[in-house]
């Protein structure tokens, strides 16, 4: 797997080697040993796999400490636009976020390690979306911010009117309105 620097530390895209004929293809998601040697150390305890149509966004979401969790997420089906943001006061790249089209042809996987909020919108007409996480999911942890916040100044790259969204993520505040952010120099997976 060859890993891809952001702008953002922590965050990196996975490129896999991807094995190809006329029967199709074949190449291997994820290695433990590969993955913490290029990436980092850690632990997936949970798959996840939503999906979804066009249109739909889902995010800006985290997990509070102590249920923060790293993702590793990756397109089985269609294109999503993911997004990773900083939300780690004290950061240098506090606010910052970085965008990355993951789809079913480029095989591409993001790395969004812990202190970040997440989310996605389809592109396509349907996504199957798949991702890792190394803690489990604790619904009293649940923290987000609004996925259209003017200071983050994110490109969805869909008309807003296309935009579908859950009850619960109209309603997530803005970053500097939140009630929690992660600390940068805090050790998030002690």
């Amino acid at each position: 797997m060859k890993v891809i620097e952001t702008d953002i530390e922590g965050v990196v895209i996975i490129e896999p080697k991807v094995f190809g004929d006329e029967r199709g293809y074949f190449f291997e998601s994820f290695l433990q040993n590969e993955f913490e040697e290029k990436v980092r150390k850690t632990t997936f305890v949970q798959d996840n796999e939503s999906k979804s149509r066009y249109g739909v966004l889902r995010g800006l979401h985290f997990q509070k400490m102590p249920y923060a969790q790293s993702k590793f997420v990756r397109v089985v089906k269609g294109s999503v636009l993911d997004i990773a943001v900083d939300i780690r006061k004290g950061s240098p790249t506090f606010g910052k976020s970085v965008a990355v089209e993951l789809t079913e042809e480029n095989k591409l996987q993001l790395f969004i390690p812990r202190g970040f909020a997440h989310g996605f919108v389809v592109l396509s007409d349907e996504a199957i979306f798949k991702y890792k996480c190394d803690n489990y999911y604790a619904p009293q942890s649940e923290g987000g911010i609004m996925w259209n916040d003017p200071a983050l100044n994110i490109n969805w790259q869909i008309p807003m009117e296309d935009i579908i969204l859950s009850e619960k993520d109209k309603k997530n505040p803005l970053l500097a309105d939140s009630d929690y952010l992660f600390d940068y120099n805090e050790d998030l997976y002690a």
